[in-house]
C-alpha cells in the first residue's frame, strides 16, 4: 500500500536517501559527475529535517504492506516540497507558489505517485491561499514530460549554475492551481500510470 501524507521529522533520513538516489539516477550527463558522487544522504536528511521542523510543506509517499518485502518497515519512496514561488528571471513572478522538489525512486515510478504527490502539495498550497503554481525542471530531464501530462504549461526558461555547470530549466505553470486539486484528467490516448 502507498500512502501520501505530510512528512514528519522521522521521515528525513528516508527523504534524504530518495533525494540522492533520484539525482544519481536522473542527472548523469546533465550535472557534473563529481557533484553526483559527493551527494550525501545524511546531509540531505539534515536539510529536510530542518524544513519539516520549519513547517515547510513536505509530503512523502510511504510504501508499506504488500508493496514491500515481508517484515519491512514502511519506507519513503518519493517526496515533494513546496512553498512561495521564487522570482523568475528578470525579477517577475510566474506563479504564486512553487513545487521545488518532486522525486520518486525508479522502482516506484509509473504507479501514479508523482501525480498524487503533486496533488498533495497543490492542495496544501491552495489551502494556504496560493492560486497558481509552478515547477522549474531541467530542460533536458527525461521526466519533464510528466509535468505537461498533468496540465503544466511551459512558460519560461532560465539558465542556472549547478556544480559549476550551466544548465537550462523550463518553468511549467498551473494558473489556476485548481486542476491539480482534483487530479487532472489524462490526455486522450495517454498510457501509463503517471
Amino acid at each position: 500500500m502507498i500512502a501520501i501524507r505530510r512528512a514528519r521529522a522521522a521521515d528525513a533520513p528516508g527523504i534524504g536517501a530518495v533525494h540522492v538516489a533520484a539525482w544519481r539516477s536522473a542527472y548523469p550527463g546533465l550535472l557534473p559527475d563529481r557533484l553526483l558522487a559527493k551527494l550525501s544522504a545524511p546531509r540531505q536528511a539534515a536539510h529536510y529535517d530542518a524544513a519539516i521542523r520549519a513547517r515547510v510543506p513536505v509530503h512523502v509517499a510511504m510504501a508499506s504492506g504488500a508493496d514491500l518485502p515481508t517484515l519491512s518497515a514502511p519506507r519513503v519512496v518519493g517526496f515533494t516540497t513546496g512553498g512561495p514561488a521564487r522570482a523568475a528571471p528578470g525579477g517577475g513572478m510566474l506563479a504564486e507558489a512553487e513545487v521545488e522538489t518532486l522525486y520518486v525512486l525508479d522502482d516506484w515510478r509509473e504507479r501514479g505517485l508523482g501525480r498524487r504527490l503533486m496533488r498533495a502539495a497543490a492542495t496544501e498550497l491552495a489551502g494556504l491561499g496560493y492560486r497558481s503554481l509552478l515547477v522549474w525542471v531541467l530542460r533536458d530531464n527525461p521526466a519533464r514530460w510528466f509535468y505537461a501530462h498533468i496540465g503544466g504549461k511551459p512558460v519560461a526558461e532560465r539558465t542556472i549554475l549547478v556544480g559549476g555547470r550551466r544548465v537550462a530549466q523550463t518553468a511549467f505553470v498551473w494558473d489556476p492551481i485548481a486542476p491539480l486539486l482534483d487530479g487532472p484528467p489524462r490526455p486522450p490516448g495517454a498510457e501509463g500510470n503517471f
